[in-house]
């Protein structure tokens, strides 16, 4: 399985790689990189967005296909030495001292190398106060991360906020994620027979097994390039809205499970929520473009904070002293 660090990775020797050998074709380099020809020119046409500030033409990485061969017309600037200004040193220090502290991370040893070498160059700059800590409970994270590098089994107890109930259920971790304000575990559930993604500050209680993970070959990884981890199952609320014109930009945002359009301007839009308290945030952040039709109990909280929110105006204001 190839990961995003893996890419990273490849991205980042593939334009010195090409200068140093204009003309290779796409098949050789593939086979260089033990990769296909259309992972080579996925990684090609990614390049391309790649530059210095302005990112116009002029500024971005360029390439030219002749036949079957590609050439670097434009490193933007890749070749000459890496100078980087005190801040710029202190964030890249911060970024791997974050990164050697994920757990999961594939090479770990090369982040210690590279943080030691910045570090050695930064001087005293370095010995700034800086304090890296993954969100989540620090102990919890440390077990998992020993888990996912030895590639053991987990029993959880686990507290479902949807449901407001804790379960234990036998896991095969996969890896651990840094999401935001979160940190997650993601494992083959042998309960749900399916990929889930556990929050660390949720997960009262872990036991590493003796009996290695066994992960199927049909998981597949999360998807994290949207920036959100949410993915909707059938056990998640069902919410049903009408919406206006100004806010059909959901069904492009949100994953829907249908999207009826009306006659007239409104449509009926349904998708899983990860549970009504969001939902009814959503739902008061649209405003008057929004009206719920299902479930009741989310058409009362929002109606019950609405009306919250309009008596607020009717108080009086207090005078100034």
């Amino acid at each position: 399985m190839t990961t995003s660090v893996d890419r990273l990775g490849r991205l980042l020797n593939l334009v010195p790689y090409l200068q140093a050998r204009p003309g290779i074709t796409l098949a050789e380099a593939a086979e260089d990189h033990d990769i296909t020809e259309r992972q080579l020119r996925d990684d090609l046409e990614l390049l391309w967005l790649c530059g210095l500030p302005g990112y116009g033409p002029g500024d971005l990485i360029d390439m030219a296909f002749i036949g079957d061969g590609v050439t670097v017309t434009y490193d933007a600037g890749i070749d000459r030495p890496l100078r980087l200004t005190p801040d710029e040193a202190l964030a890249l220090i911060v970024a791997l001292r974050m990164l050697a502290e994920t757990p999961g991370v594939a090479q770990r040893d090369g982040v210690h190398r590279a943080l030691a070498k910045i570090e050695h160059a930064a001087g005293d700059l370095a010995d700034a106060p800086v304090a890296v800590r993954l969100p989540g409970n620090a102990d919890r994270l440390e077990e998992l991360r020993g888990a996912v590098e030895r590639r053991h089994a987990l029993r959880i107890t686990y507290y479902t906020a949807t449901r407001d109930e804790t379960t234990e259920r036998v896991v095969d971790p996969m890896r651990v994620l840094v999401v935001g304000r979160w940190a997650y575990l993601e494992a083959w559930c042998r309960r749900a027979q399916a990929v889930r993604l556990f929050r660390v500050d949720r997960i009262d209680a872990s036991t590493e097994l003796d009996e290695p993970a066994r992960v199927p070959v049909q998981a597949q990884p999360t998807d994290t390039r949207t920036g959100t981890l949410f993915r909707p199952t059938p056990d998640l609320p069902l919410i049903t809205l009408r919406v206006g014109r100004g806010a059909r930009w959901i069904t492009e945002q949100y994953p829907c499970e249908e999207v009826v359009r009306g006659a007239g301007e409104h449509w009926t839009v349904s998708l899983r929520a990860s549970d009504l308290d969001w939902a009814r945030r959503m739902v008061l952040g649209l405003g008057a473009e929004v009206s719920v039709v299902a479930p009741p109990e989310l058409a009362a909280s929002v109606a019950q904070e609405a009306q919250a929110a309009l008596a607020a105006y009717d108080a009086p204001v207090p005078a100034l002293p």
